[in-house]
């Protein structure tokens, strides 16, 4: 125990350390802002530095052994519609308690006046993921190779992004990126690295990984659908 928490204060250190030194050294040689400011900065980083810590203990403690467990005993059920059925359901609501998508969401609904509503566009965000996951765990059943889904996706990206209004494009390759962040990726890997585990004659690098590069398709083309609907 005391051992995981070494490690787990050592990888917050090595996380929040560097960004805290240039900010420290613009403030000492070039910026100079006021100093009320600076200190709450601080304040902030040894705030962030406690959460941190206790969000990577969360993962480690709970997200990635329920994830695994998850994906173990899904495929036992002995039917593909329900492993699949249940790879959309978690993709689906793993992505809502998302906090990065939640950002991003709050910023285009400010920018936008309301225009584009923050819940119409996370339901869009994680309706992607939800069906991107649940294509994810059918190529690792179906054993089918990573490149093809990979091309297919980032081909209908890009026909897609010939229809979708110019104000939206961005947005949505930005959804792409939030998806990848603290809550989803532990969550979605474990679950495939579960599913892998107990199918026979698979490997958990060549098809456990890569779910979270096919999941952050699916976000993009959902914002780029909703934009083609707002047109």
């Amino acid at each position: 125990m005391y051992k995981d928490i070494k490690e787990g204060l050592l990888e917050v250190i090595q996380a929040v350390l560097p960004i805290t030194l240039v900010v420290v050294l613009l403030q000492v040689f070039l910026i100079s802002m006021p100093w009320l400011l600076f200190s709450r900065f601080l304040i902030g980083v040894v705030m962030v530095m406690i959460g941190l810590f206790l969000f990577l203990q969360g993962v480690k403690i709970g997200l990635l052994p329920m994830g695994e467990a998850i994906g173990a005993e899904l495929p036992k059920r002995g039917s593909l519609f329900f492993l699949l059925f249940f790879a959309f359901i978690l993709g689906f609501t793993v992505t809502m308690a998302e906090p990065d998508v939640r950002v991003l969401a709050h910023q285009v609904d400010f920018v936008s006046d309301g225009f584009v509503n923050r819940n119409i566009l996370i339901l869009f965000v994680a309706i992607g993921v939800a069906v991107f996951v649940t294509l994810a765990m059918l190529r690792i059943v179906m054993n089918l190779p990573i490149a093809y889904v990979l091309a297919g996706g980032y081909v209908l990206i890009l026909v897609l992004s010939f229809f979708t209004p110019a104000d939206f494009v961005p947005i949505s390759f930005d959804a792409g990126g939030v998806t990848t962040g603290p809550v989803t990726v532990p969550f979605i890997l474990a679950l495939g690295l579960g599913v892998t585990a107990v199918l026979g004659g698979r490997s958990s690098f060549s098809d456990g990984f890569g779910l979270i590069g096919l999941a952050s398709i699916g976000p993009v083309l959902g914002v780029m659908i909703l934009g083609i609907i707002y047109s």
